[in-house]
């Protein structure tokens, strides 16, 4: 009754509970939405740090210039320094390396599990269906200002874990129009300084069959044509029939390419057997289309693809041979993956459970495919469980893929670090490991001797237990500093 009679007076009574509720910060300056450990002071050396492919038991000291890395040199105590003190950094022993990426992963789906402005849409069954139907309901209550503080929420504490690379999935369609798309753009200018974030215009609704499809294919169309809107996302597997799953692969490649853009496809997302895989399909069309033409650095990535998981060793191979030069990465996203694919019936026993996510290890060190793993949703109803640290993945990773030697823990931690930033354009693949002429977006795994902390001294300890606290520079600069 309140909310109807204020609402005729132009009162959202929900989104003014929200602003009390969140301390809406929308009107402070924009330096006062971060992180409040965030520096950005330009950093000039890292003294006393473990560097991952060199000695364990060596300190280095890293100089950095101009966003690079000038020199490395074994630490000596007694050395002066001749910059301020104010820009070195002083590691203690600590761990540095290649910072992590989120290769994928929705920005304006997040946290709607712990907004109590979506408390009424909980989840029941915990199956695709229901996911599909709870996002709908809530992106019908989406506003500009909920929007901004949930992905604030997600931007800060992925900076903070050491992520300083990201492809924020923003969807575009009837019911939201370029509401979400909107915001992100506006995060990704408030968030330059210290991550940089690709903006993926995202169909998740089909786009040539139900009801707004049309209007839904208009609306992706006009958007990507906006410079600063960096891929085109699409998902065939929601449309009606095989037909217009292919269909919608021909347009979403069409859309690429006209508008000179990334692509990103949700595919394959079923542990069918008898259903033909739509990655054929996807292959097919680039070769068609001559997608090799593309400008340099344009990259396609296929993300679930949990039915491939059905492949064996021949298939594979196949798929590597006709992949050849195409410049294909898949994204696994196990948090999601194992939360929706492979539940059994209630009719059955329960001890059967598939994995139903890919095995990223094995398609790289087995097959030569090229990949990484990512987050996908954060505290919503495809991925109630999680947090926004990808290196979280990795670990599990560990039990997940059963990859527990030293070199299966270094290519986990390359599926969230460098291989994750060249799926997406962000880089070329490299191992994670620090060296002269290297850019200098760093994440330092940061122990206290002082208070008998355990140090960690190689990737694989990383991987096996991650340290918590971090700290974390982009393009030279301390963009998130540890402070306990």
């Amino acid at each position: 009754m309140a909310a109807a009679f204020l609402k005729t007076h132009g009162i959202d009574l929900q989104s003014e509970i929200s602003k009390v509720q969140f301390s809406d910060t929308s009107s402070l300056p924009q330096d006062d939405h971060m992180n409040p450990r965030v520096s950005r002071r330009s950093v000039e050396e890292i003294r006393c740090v473990r560097l991952a492919g060199r000695d364990p038991d060596q300190s280095w000291d890293v100089s950095i210039d101009n966003g690079a890395v000038t020199s490395i040199v074994a630490h000596e105590p007694k050395r002066a320094t001749a910059r301020s003190e104010q820009h070195v950094i002083d590691g203690r022993n600590s761990f540095l390396a290649p910072s992590l990426c989120h290769p994928h992963i929705h920005l304006d789906k997040c946290f709607l599990l712990s907004d109590p402005k979506y408390a009424d849409l909980s989840i029941e069954k915990g199956d695709f269906a229901e996911a599909l139907s709870l996002t709908s309901q809530a992106k019908e209550r989406f506003t500009s200002d909920d929007l901004e503080r949930r992905g604030r929420w997600l931007i800060e504490e992925s900076i903070a874990a050491g992520v300083t690379c990201m492809r924020a999935f923003v969807e575009v369609d009837s019911i939201v129009r370029y509401k979400c798309l909107d915001v992100g753009l506006m995060l990704k200018e408030s968030f330059r300084h210290a991550c940089e974030i690709q903006i993926c215009a995202f169909a998740q609704n089909p786009v040539f069959s139900g009801e707004g499809a049309t209007e839904g294919r208009s609306l992706m169309e006009d958007a990507l044509q906006r410079d600063d809107v960096d891929v085109v996302g699409s998902t065939p597997y929601v449309e009606s029939d095989e037909d217009l799953m292919r269909k919608n692969i021909h347009w979403a490649v069409e859309m690429a390419m006209r508008y000179d853009k990334h692509l990103d496809l949700h595919l394959d997302y079923n542990l069918d057997a008898s259903k033909e895989p739509m990655v054929y399909r996807v292959i097919d069309v680039l070769r068609e289309q001559h997608w090799r033409a593309q400008p340099k650095g344009k990259t396609v990535v296929l993300g679930h693809c949990t039915r491939l998981t059905l492949f064996d060793r021949d298939q594979w191979y196949d798929l590597r041979s006709r992949i050849g030069n195409l410049p294909i990465s898949f994204v696994g996203l196990p948090s999601s993956d194992m939360f929706m694919m492979g539940k059994p019936s209630d009719s059955e026993g329960g001890g059967e459970r598939v994995r139903g996510t890919l095995q990223l290890p094995q398609m790289i060190q087995q097959y030569g495919l090229e990949g990484a793993i990512a987050v996908n949703n954060v505290g919503n109803a495809f991925t109630p469980q999680g947090s926004c640290d990808p290196l979280r993945l990795a670990s599990m990773g560990v039990g997940i893929y059963h990859a527990g030697t030293k070199h299966d823990a270094e290519v986990l931690y390359e599926l969230v670090s460098t291989r994750a930033k060249a799926a997406i354009g962000c880089g070329e693949h490299v191992a994670a490991e620090v060296h002269e002429g290297d850019d200098t977006d760093f994440v330092l795994f940061e122990v206290k001797p002082h208070h008998g902390q355990r140090g960690r001294k190689t990737i694989q300890e990383i991987v096996y237990d991650p340290p918590q606290e971090r700290s974390v520079l982009h393009k030279g600069r301390a963009v998130s500093l540890n402070t306990k």
